[in-house]
């Protein structure tokens, strides 16, 4: 079934642009609402699955009524509604049997403002610093959105570099480097230098990103920063929360309490109820508008759950167990 767009209070459409501009959360109502009634027209899996729920596009009249699919969707459908062939694909990091999710990304120009404008937000120019990966490089892993991302934000800043497992050149690297320094990596990663070498960094923010896919223990998160923190002689670890479904990432200063640019909001669900909208400073699963997901969908109801809090900062405390889930996502077979 389609539905038309017939509502005068829906603005016209925006263009890719203009969500990196909006001013105030009546801007970020309306352009959620446009965003919305096009996907729930154009984007199949989404479509399908409001229909499935018995939710009808033309009833939904504010931002927060609007239902979030099932981020699993990735893996199984095509989300996208882009009148083009996508300039590229993303895909999830997945352990032995496991299936990637996959996210085409109809604008690669697109996806550079929507970075950009994040790392701004929080860090200012990035020509003012290095950037340092511990991460694959783009030829490792090519459709990673982190490592393209952490590509272009290196030739951004004009100095930096990728040193996975090259812990040495790093070390070396970063202590003739005069500017400030961020050094980006993956959890485990970050822990191995830690464990190996423990270097008292100077200038430098620490920034890790993600879980530990598999390659070690996973640890609350309050200790493995503590770890981090003494190794490295720095106050807090920041960390970036991204994914290869989202176009944009949220940022967090220390604490585990992440912040987003003005295009992005978390809201908290029922994890056994995910129409079931909760309260400031509840626990449940994570959902996320990313409006920059112009071409795919931009509500995403993640498998992380946490806590979000009356200012819009949120916190992430873990994965989902599914054992624990109850209600259906519809889709998924």
């Amino acid at each position: 079934m389609q539905f038309k767009i017939k509502f005068s209070y829906i603005c016209k459409m925006i263009d890719d642009t203009q969500i990196f501009g909006l001013a105030d959360e009546a801007a970020f109502e309306a352009a959620a609402l446009e965003t919305f009634h096009r996907q729930a027209a154009t984007c199949a899996p989404y479509r399908d699955y409001l229909a499935l729920a018995g939710i009808r596009p033309d009833a939904v009249r504010r931002a927060a009524e609007i239902p979030h699919l099932p981020i699993a969707l990735f893996k199984s459908h095509t989300v996208y509604c882009g009148d083009t062939e996508p300039e590229a694909v993303f895909t999830s990091s997945a352990t032995t049997g496991m299936t990637s999710s996959r996210h085409p990304m109809r604008s690669l120009s697109l996806y550079e403002q929507a970075f950009r404008a994040s790392f701004r937000t929080f860090y200012g120019d990035p020509a003012r610093w290095s950037l340092y990966a511990l991460l694959p490089n783009y030829l490792r892993r090519k459709g990673s959105s982190l490592v393209y991302m952490a590509d272009r934000l290196i030739a951004d800043c004009g100095s930096g570099g990728f040193y996975l497992d090259d812990y040495d050149a790093l070390l070396r690297d970063m202590a003739a480097d005069p500017k400030p320094k961020i050094l980006l990596g993956v959890s485990y990663a970050l822990w191995e230098l830690a464990e190996r070498h423990a270097p008292k960094l100077s200038d430098t923010i620490v920034m890790e990103t993600g879980g530990m896919k598999g390659h070690r223990e996973e640890l609350p998160k309050e200790e493995f920063h503590r770890i981090l923190c003494e190794a490295f002689g720095v106050g807090a670890i920041h960390s970036e929360y991204g994914m290869a479904e989202l176009t944009s990432q949220a940022y967090s200063e220390g604490g585990n309490r992440f912040r987003c640019p003005a295009w992005m909001r978390v809201a908290a669900r029922d994890v056994n109820d995910p129409f079931d909208r909760l309260p400031a400073g509840s626990r449940g699963g994570l959902d996320i508008t990313d409006l920059a997901n112009r071409w795919s969908c931009a509500f995403i109801q993640t498998e992380d759950v946490g806590r979000v809090f009356a200012d819009g900062s949120f916190e992430i405390e873990g994965r989902i167990d599914r054992a624990d889930i109850r209600g259906c996502n519809l889709l998924v077979q």
